[in-house]
């Protein structure tokens, strides 16, 4: 059952009580890797596996996104500052035990390509907040693959 969460701004990121945050460098420049993020949406799933379905809605201010084992996502657009910043807040998801959810991907050069960092911020219940602290290393592995996807996507003439 689909719920509507906490509203919250992208303080956040750093206040949140469950924050997960992965890093990555890729070769491409953070133009490259902001566009993929921000305004090319629908192309989720053809590099990031747990997406199976990504479309923007509200004319590209939200976004819809459905992750493999069913989890949904209807979210606000809160950062889409070029190369620099690109953050959604969860607004409605069917995630049992979720209050407030909000991922921020931080982009920074780092040599000819891109530093990329990605926040997960949380609040739940305490069951809520245990599993996300379980699934951190595969949350890890799933944004590494993802963003070594995504660079070798970038790659491709």
């Amino acid at each position: 059952m689909a719920r509507r969460l906490r509203p919250v701004g992208l303080d956040f990121v750093e206040t949140a009580p469950v924050r997960l945050v992965f890093a990555r460098d890729v070769s491409a420049a953070p133009d490259t890797v902001f566009r993929s993020l921000a305004e090319e949406v629908p192309g989720w799933p053809a590099w990031f596996s747990a997406v199976t379905f990504a479309r923007p809605i509200g004319d590209g201010a939200g976004r819809e996104i459905r992750l493999r084992g069913g989890a949904r996502f209807v979210e606000t657009v809160l950062a889409a500052d070029r190369s620099e910043v690109y953050a959604c807040r969860v607004d409605v998801t069917n995630v049992p035990g979720a209050r407030a959810m909000l991922e921020e991907w931080r982009l920074a050069p780092a040599g000819t390509g891109t530093r990329v960092r990605w926040t997960f911020a949380a609040d739940g219940t305490a069951p809520f907040r245990f599993v996300l602290d379980r699934v951190r290393p595969g949350l890890g592995r799933a944004f590494r693959a993802a963003v070594g996807s995504l660079d070798l996507r970038l790659r491709q003439p």
